[in-house]
């Protein structure tokens, strides 16, 4: 699994990116590119960083990452690579990669990242992509919105090269998810399946691209659930998992819902997943995403109304927003360098902005899907004690099967999540490919 991504792969991805690069700084009337890589902030009034995070400008230019690093770049030269190697006994500094992909640049060895700025070319019009630093301070316009929108706007067409790392991510995080679910029917606290999911990714917790969501019964239905409880639950009905792992700076964004036992809440799990999969095959080029979420809102409803939670028909429960109270986030949004990937809300280069449909506001993404874009499709059904206490106190009371609600409340809720590449052919959907090779046995 973690075995380097096909050098050819890389070599055209490099490329690619190199001439749309180089046209949108001709575009933006400039000459050259420098994208750090970043330093970790120190913590307040202390002498130790934060985990390093890379700046993912520079992870669409380098499979690995270390801090103090940066790429430069002119158009018709090969790219250079400002390795950053000091000379320290407190960290032990990184050796230059013997992967192949080094061989795309010309690599400086800098034993600080202000060496850079005496092997830059002067009289250069350049342009500097990341956080801003003193290192970095006059050597070029920082950040400037017209280039740095086209480059975020044409990120969301992802190369092979990055459908492979993303597909690779989908394997390793399905082999963790599998580790986490048995862990959880052992009996195992949250902190407890946390630690198996990093074993069978391999990983650290700071390498993970976000903070996993382990969620064992009432906590389902906080969305963003952030705790790993230490103590083992003494009757866990219900598991949410919402985690991934990252491969070449590619994130796996995955989410399985599981019931201790047979009964309604199991019958519901299994329900989502059939809608789930449902929306998942309308990731194809040219669809509008909006149209998917919208489409995803209104199955929702027929869930709610299959399950007599509510007392309403379907188009009653979408048009008063009533499914709002059991589904209140987006279906999903844009994948790669970023868990939430920049320039989802982008009509064009330009920086125009398509707006949400009205009442969905927590839609992350609103563009026409074009062949390469890579998806989250996360469809969730959840009982959440502030939105139920609101509804209760509301109009929306009485369309509510207050009995049938108050029996699955120990459950939480149900989120399914599967990251799906939009193909001329179809939908690719690598979480899918991914499980499915597990259970044939032919994950590596």
């Amino acid at each position: 699994m973690s075995e380097a991504v096909p050098a050819d792969l890389f070599q055209a991805h490099l490329e690619h990116v190199c001439r749309r690069t180089g046209a949108a700084l001709d575009r933006a009337g400039l000459d050259a590119l420098l994208i750090p890589s970043g330093l970790p902030p120190l913590q307040f009034s202390d002498d130790q960083p934060y985990p390093f995070k890379a700046n993912p400008q520079f992870r669409l230019w380098v499979p690995e990452a270390w801090p103090g690093c940066c790429v430069a770049f002119e158009p018709g030269h090969k790219p250079q690579l400002f390795f950053h190697q000091p000379v320290d006994y407190w960290y032990q500094p990184p050796p230059v990669p013997e992967a192949a992909w080094i061989g795309q640049f010309d690599v400086h060895i800098v034993q600080s990242p202000a060496d850079v700025r005496g092997l830059l070319p002067a009289g250069r019009r350049r342009a500097v992509l990341g956080p801003a630093h003193p290192d970095w301070d006059g050597l070029g316009d920082p950040n400037p919105a017209g280039l740095t929108g086209e480059l975020d706007y044409q990120r969301a067409a992802k190369t092979p090269y990055e459908i492979e790392c993303l597909a690779r991510a989908n394997r390793l995080g399905a082999r963790a998810h599998r580790a986490a679910e048995r862990a959880f029917r052992s009996g195992a606290s949250e902190f407890e399946i946390q630690l198996e999911f990093c074993s069978a990714a391999g990983a650290r917790e700071e390498e993970l691209p976000y903070n996993s969501i382990i969620a064992i019964g009432t906590n389902a239905a906080v969305l963003h659930y952030q705790n790993l409880g230490r103590g083992r639950p003494a009757a866990a009905a219900s598991f949410l998992i919402d985690a991934g792992v990252t491969v070449a700076g590619y994130s796996s964004d995955i989410t399985r819902s599981y019931a201790a036992a047979p009964g309604q809440f199991a019958d519901l799990v299994a329900a989502l997943d059939v809608t789930q999969q449902a929306l998942a095959d309308l990731v194809v080029p040219g669809r509008d995403y909006a149209d998917i979420h919208l489409e995803a809102y209104r199955r929702i409803a027929e869930l709610l109304v299959q399950f007599e939670l509510v007392k309403v028909t379907t188009e009653a429960a979408v048009e008063t927003g009533l499914t709002s109270v059991f589904f209140p986030h987006g279906i999903g949004h844009l994948l790669g360098l970023q868990v939430h990937d920049v320039g989802g809300l982008m009509a064009d280069a330009a920086g125009r902005q398509r707006p949400r449909p009205t009442g969905h506001s927590y839609l992350r993404l609103t563009r026409n899907l074009a062949p390469g874009f890579v998806v989250t499709v996360e469809p969730g059904l959840y009982f959440i004690e502030p939105l139920l206490e609101v509804a209760a106190a509301g109009d929306l009371g009485r369309l509510i099967n207050w009995p049938r609600v108050d029996a699955l409340r120990p459950f939480g809720g149900v989120r399914i999540e599967d990251n799906v590449v939009a193909l001329p052919t179809g939908p690719r959907n690598l979480t899918r490919e991914a499980f499915a090779a597990l259970e044939e046995g032919s994950d590596p």
